[in-house]
């Protein structure tokens, strides 16, 4: 699991809907939700997590794309496997895992050093506690 400490910014509603924003370092972050803890308020400070699995990866990346959260990152490991490849990613000093199939790792020729953008869906990052007591 990947996961960071963010503050909650905003907080829209709308017919059952949670669209969350959070300030991570200065890098604004959308979460979409169907149920929201009542207790969250915006200042809250609130550990966020998305599984390594639902973090996609893109080289040299330019354009529009639907993903909420797109994330400047430097590769700092590659673990190659059989079928799959486990990428770590610093974001603004924070580490990351994406989980990719081998075949498009070796076909983005991934490498240490390497200048990424992460994407995240907005439905793939989770509220996983509230640091603020």
């Amino acid at each position: 699991m990947s996961d960071f400490i963010a503050t909650v910014a905003n907080i829209e509603s709308c017919d059952g809907l949670n669209i969350v924003s959070f300030d991570y370092m200065g890098q604004m972050l959308s979460m979409m939700s169907l149920n929201i803890n009542n207790n969250i308020q915006i200042g809250m400070r609130v550990k966020l997590i998305a599984k390594p699995s639902h973090i996609a990866i893109a080289k040299e990346f330019s354009g529009d794309i639907s993903y909420s959260n797109k994330l400047p990152a430097t590769i700092t490991s590659v673990k190659n496997g059989q079928l799959l490849s486990s990428i770590k990613l610093n974001f603004l000093d924070t580490t990351l895992e994406s989980i990719i199939t081998l075949n498009s790792s070796q076909k983005m020729h991934l490498k240490v050093g390497d200048r990424v953008t992460a994407f995240i869906k907005a439905s793939e990052l989770s509220i996983s506690e509230i640091v603020d007591d």
